[in-house]
């Protein structure tokens, strides 16, 4: 992407949605990065440097999206990448986590889309943050691995809704140096490590890239794509 563009990360004060900031702000482009604390997201942009600006908003409350996001004043790049972590079972069910969870994604990344739309250029391009619970499922991934299902399906339907921009989706595997990752002991990470093909777990920057390749690339539209190492193939 030689050309400046103007980013906008949701999600975008830690862990991957932040790599994607930061890489962007290092080639000059127009960066801004939300978090659900509005003096956190201006000192982690102060840190990303360059033009790079934040933003409170918390997408889990969606009737606040379109004000919070209102300072907003053009958008070539959307990349929704805010995640919540939840080990819900339906034996245990609680209900309060899973409607959280289920706000946050389903309609909180829609909310976004819809208060930012009449201010994305004709050739912008979206790139959703879903995840490999939605082909893996794991006990108490019960509402985790439905939002995720769900984001396939926003996917399809928004690239058809929203044309000509751009819609895509980014389906992270292990992320061995995400902050969650790396705080897991290493015999653990050593389990995925061994039973991924390439032999190596997929890391932040790898994300990043995978995310900036489908923001540029105009034949990609509607796509969901895993970044595992083909993890999900053993």
């Amino acid at each position: 992407m030689s050309d400046r563009r103007s980013l906008v990360v949701i999600g975008g004060t830690a862990g991957i949605g932040l790599r994607v900031a930061q890489r962007a702000a290092a080639r000059g482009d127009d960066v801004v990065i939300s978090g659900r604390d509005a003096d956190n997201a201006q000192r982690v942009a102060k840190d990303v440097g360059g033009t790079a600006r934040g933003v409170g908003v918390d997408i889990a409350r969606p009737a606040e999206v379109a004000e919070r996001l209102a300072g907003i004043e053009r958008v070539d790049h959307l990349v929704i990448a805010a995640i919540e972590r939840d080990m819900n079972t339906a034996a245990s069910y609680d209900v309060a986590r899973a409607t959280y969870l289920a706000t946050l994604k389903l309609v909180g990344y829609t909310a976004v889309v819809h208060a930012l739309l009449s201010r994305m250029s004709r050739d912008g391009a979206i790139v959703l943050y879903g995840g490999l619970a939605k082909d893996r499922p794991y006990p108490g991934s019960t509402t985790v691995s439905t939002v995720n299902g769900g984001v396939m399906g926003m996917v399809h339907t928004l690239a058809v809704e929203l044309t000509p921009v751009r819609v895509n989706a980014i389906h992270p595997g292990i992320v061995g140096d995400s902050p969650f990752w790396s705080a897991k002991p290493p015999e653990v990470l050593e389990v995925y490590r061994s039973r991924t093909p390439t032999g190596r777990l997929a890391t932040m920057d790898d994300v990043a890239d995978a995310t900036e390749f489908l923001l540029r690339n105009p034949s990609m539209n509607g796509h969901n794509l895993n970044v595992d190492g083909g993890w999900l193939l053993t």
